[in-house]
């Protein structure tokens, strides 16, 4: 009769053991049983980068990357991201649930109530070079609102974490903005809480002289979007450092300041730039073809084709291109726009990226919209964080509450020389 467990058998000693499998995975623990002697410290396993490793379960994010499908709570991207805004996505995923209109009324006053920032943050911006990159502002500067805010050290007190939660998805675009508006040596404008969420941060981010910044509805309702794809995304990099540091019970700003810090490598949050780099570098739809044959040559790479999740076309990547569309109709055309869908166009019906299961990612529309609408490549990072703090927070609030979470401390394989003596540096030959 079939039992939910693995038998193995250990060759080196003949020794069977049976371990437990539950939602199709074992406990990693379950393998220090296996031993060849009593000393012995047990078996391990070895998977670098985590590639075949759960550290943790989690109810938010779910993904099939062969299949192509990502749902936040349960709920397809695809329809939060044509019917939902941002803000109500961001209840859904630290909350749980949809909420009912009277909650997101509150959620919405209570993000509006905190996107001011403390003013000696705005001396601390002040204090960074002129030329420094907004994602290292952002990193600096999200890390020390925990020496504003030091009731957020009560991680466990519910209503203190109801309250950091309001104000890091309150501040991160404030933060953001004048960290643009510094790298560009202009002043800051301040939140303007009677337009939307993503209204109000492209006002801080454009706002020149007028009186009152009015969003272009289009390119508003495309940033929210966008916040929307962007929201979470299961267990990356970031959201990783962000379970990590957390897992110390340090305060939410500095595991915040950890996650945005791994979203500043260019392998993660730098992916966007890398594709306009690459369509800058084609030039012209005529060379599509030729770039395409010295990519299957191996002599350059695709990017933004292709995922470590997905092996299917990324849900994400086609309502960017949709959305890419109706930003390009206020815009104005883009020859770089042409430019990726001929690169689709070729690409897809070539075997062999058919058979590499290389299918355009999130990262090959995103930077095109962001560039058309005026944002430098060094903001891309910056707005991929804005979003992504609702995620990190949810996964944060989850992890406390997991009783299997201890201090993340991972085991290694030590390969280094066994025990040594000490010898004096005088008696060390040259």
């Amino acid at each position: 009769m079939p039992r939910d467990s693995l038998t193995i058998t250990d060759n080196r000693t003949g020794q069977t053991y049976e371990i437990p499998v539950e939602h199709n995975t074992i406990r990693a623990f379950d393998l220090r049983r296996i031993k060849t002697d009593p000393e012995d410290f047990g078996l391990m396993a070895y998977d670098p980068a985590f590639t075949n490793t759960a550290a943790c379960k989690s109810r938010i994010t779910y993904i099939d990357g062969d299949k192509g499908i990502l749902r936040y709570r349960g709920y397809p991207i695809e329809q939060l991201a044509e019917q939902s805004t941002y803000l109500e996505t961001a209840y859904l995923l630290v909350k749980g649930e949809l909420p009912k209109p009277s909650h997101l009324k509150a959620f919405d006053q209570n993000i509006r109530h905190h996107t001011i920032i403390h003013e000696n943050i705005k001396k601390f911006i002040d204090g960074f070079h002129y030329d420094a990159h907004p994602m290292g502002i952002l990193v600096g500067t999200v890390g020390a609102l925990s020496t504003f805010y030091t009731d957020a050290k009560r991680i466990f007190d519910p209503e203190s974490r109801r309250i950091q939660t309001h104000r890091l998805i309150a501040k991160m675009p404030t933060l953001a903005a004048f960290a643009y508006r510094h790298s560009i040596g202009m002043p800051y404008a301040y939140p303007d809480n009677d337009l939307s969420y993503t209204g109000n941060f492209l006002n801080m981010l454009f706002k020149m002289t007028e009186l009152r910044y009015k969003p272009n509805p289009a390119l508003e309702r495309a940033i929210d979007v966008l916040f929307i794809l962007h929201a979470d995304h299961e267990q990356n990099c970031s959201t990783s450092a962000m379970r990590g540091v957390g897992s110390s019970q340090g305060d939410p700003y500095s595991a915040i300041a950890a996650a945005t810090a791994a979203l500043y490598g260019p392998l993660h949050g730098g992916a966007n730039e890398a594709v306009i780099r690459m369509l800058m570098e084609i030039g012209s739809k005529d060379k599509v073809a030729g770039y395409i044959e010295r990519v299957k040559a191996g002599e350059i790479r695709l990017m933004g084709f292709g995922h470590r999740i997905y092996k299917n076309y990324d849900p994400r990547a086609k309502i960017c291109r949709q959305i890419a569309s109706e930003v390009f109709e206020v815009t104005g055309p883009n020859p770089l726009l042409d430019i990726a869908i001929e690169l689709e166009r070729i690409a897809l019906a070539d075997d062999y990226f058919i058979s590499h299961k290389l299918y355009p990612n999130v990262d090959f529309y995103s930077g095109i919209i962001y560039q058309a609408m005026g944002f430098p490549m060094d903001m891309f990072p910056v707005l991929f964080a804005i979003p992504r703090t609702s995620g990190w927070l949810a996964q944060w609030i989850e992890m406390l509450q997991d009783d299997d979470q201890k201090i993340a401390r991972p085991r290694q394989i030590y390969l280094g020389p066994d025990e040594r003596d000490y010898v004096p540096v005088s008696e060390r030959p040259e």
